[in-house]
């Protein structure tokens, strides 16, 4: 991906320079109910666009950090959100009416929304930079002495964005994105000490796999599969799994490793790819371009894929928010579905101490704001958890935009001794999110639609019991019959009972054109024409 260069010296220390104003204003930020802010939401993906075109719907993903909106329940906070194409006004009143105890009009006075009406394939930065003239209006709308600024991910366009804007980029800085990489992960594993596989360091052509996979199997000979990972992957997207059964004629201590290398690069194209239409041609391509890993693939017979999500404060203190347990599914388990939490109680405050270590090393190479580790549980048995970390993530992943919806809905807290979440009325919470509950039956229903069916058969979230569905993406629902939604409830199964029901309504409304479920247009007035 093209990046618009601020990497001159000069340039680089103003923006640390502005950075560093969030230590006097993050005290002001944390006051949630009283402070006085202007929070300017970037949700740009600015990650690598044919990575990120193996998302179905990726178009619709800036709708991901609409969560947002709910920090508008302080009447005295004030929100610009940009997207690259207008939203639907549905879908912002849906937000908007979720607020408790603040009037509509009150919340909607306070926001801004701002469109740079292009779809092209660009990061959102990208095409907010090449109109100075939006430039210039989001940098009138903001009161610059106490506005800061959230993104998707923090790259070189975020960073010159704050710079013009002189609003401080509250994420970690460009140069430190490193650590987020598929390799930048290995390398703070090693140093905070943390397990992971045994892999290889980042490599940037077919050969250097080759030779890399062959070394990883002559170290760990039993080894039956391993995993390649480009190194800028998003959401297993990247992955491939390199099978070593076929050629375990040539395993280490069978024959000499010049042979296994030879076979080796012969089995190459036989990877077995995560992404839907992924070809070994455009693979091995995607590897000089971005560089990859190959790793051990962690086998076993009962495994779980949990994650744990944490927070560095300018002030450099590292906060443990939550733990989860994703839901993975693809061609084998490597692609990102889903979450529920908390993690599961017998290993969650294992993962605690581990993304403790992890954010404390993150910490000291400078890192900002949320980090996330995802892990590999194995159940050895006698309550044993053999935990593998794999990756780190700096950006608002899958985890984010469900917790965020809890924690600003409810204004409660996480509790570290326990792991659980428990909302002001002392209730412990629990929740099942997806990004993709997605049938081609679902296709072609409008925000409206979805809106009469929430309505009616009353999916919505309730304030009184703090139990019920947020939904998201629903822009992705009319084309790609995709659809985001947390469930929250008083227990896992109560939020897993909450999602089903919401899946049993939709295949019912979406079963042939027997709706039962009255037009919004049904209950309004008609038009008069003056």
């Amino acid at each position: 991906m093209a990046t618009i260069n601020i990497s001159e010296l000069e340039q680089f220390d103003k923006f640390r320079n502005l950075q560093s104003t969030l230590h006097e204003r993050w005290k002001n930020i944390e006051l949630f109910d009283n402070s006085e802010a202007d929070i300017l939401v970037i949700p740009s993906l600015s990650i690598d666009q044919r990575e990120l075109q193996k998302i179905e719907g990726c178009e619709h993903y800036e709708e991901r950090l609409l969560f947002s909106l709910m920090r508008l329940r302080n009447p005295r906070t004030r929100l610009v959100y940009v997207t690259s194409m207008p939203l639907h006004p549905s879908i912002i009143d849906y937000y908007l009416q979720l607020l408790p105890g603040i009037p509509f009009s009150h919340a909607r006075n306070r926001l801004l929304l701002l469109s740079t009406y292009d779809s092209s394939l660009k990061p959102l930065t990208q095409k907010i930079l090449e109109r100075p003239r939006l430039l210039e209006r989001i940098r009138q709308a903001m009161r610059l002495e106490k506005s800061f600024m959230i993104c998707y991910n923090s790259t070189f366009l975020e960073a010159e964005m704050s710079l013009k804007l002189d609003v401080p980029l509250y994420a970690a800085a460009p140069d430190l994105q490193i650590w987020g990489s598929k390799s930048g992960s290995r390398q703070i594993f090693a140093e905070s000490g943390v397990p992971h596989p045994a892999g290889s360091e980042k490599i940037w052509n077919p050969s250097a796999l080759a030779e890399a996979a062959s070394e990883l199997w002559e170290s760990e000979p039993t080894l039956q599969r391993m995993v390649v990972k480009l190194n800028e992957g998003i959401s297993g997207e990247g992955n491939a799994l390199l099978d070593l059964r076929p050629i375990m004629n040539v395993a280490p201590g069978e024959v000499p490793p010049a042979k296994r290398l030879t076979v080796m690069s012969e089995h190459l194209p036989t990877l077995r790819f995560q992404a839907k239409q992924e070809t070994w041609e455009n693979f091995s391509g995607r590897i000089a371009e971005l560089g990859a890993i190959v790793e051990a693939f962690i086998e076993g017979e009962t495994k779980r894929s949990p994650s744990v999500q944490g927070r560095i404060t300018p002030s450099g203190e590292v906060e443990i928010l939550s733990t989860h347990d994703q839901i993975l599914g693809g061609p084998d388990g490597q692609i990102y579905l889903g979450c529920r939490f908390p993690a599961d109680e017998r290993y969650r405050l294992q993962l605690q101490q581990l993304g403790l270590q992890v954010g404390k090393k993150l910490a000291e190479k400078g890192a900002l704001e949320r980090f996330g580790v995802d892990f590999i549980a194995v159940d050895k048995g006698d309550k044993d958890w053999d935990i593998q970390a794999i990756e780190i993530n700096l950006r608002k992943g899958g985890t984010t935009h469900p917790f965020m919806t809890l924690k600003l809905l409810t204004n409660g807290r996480y509790d570290l001794s326990t792991g659980l979440f428990y909302s002001q009325l002392g209730r412990p919470k629990y929740y099942i999110a997806t990004d993709n509950l997605q049938k081609d039956r679902y296709r072609g229903l409008l925000p409206n639609d979805l809106m009469d069916i929430i309505a009616h058969h009353r999916l919505h979230f309730d304030s009184c019991t703090e139990t019920g569905t947020v939904f998201h993406l629903m822009g992705c629902l009319s084309q790609f019959g995709k659809l985001g939604l947390t469930c929250i409830g008083d227990s896992s199964q109560q939020a897993e009972d909450i999602y089903n029901k919401v899946v049993k309504v939709l295949d019912e409304q979406t079963r042939g054109e027997n709706y039962d479920v009255p037009l919004f247009s049904d209950y309004s007035f008609p038009v008069v024409e003056h």
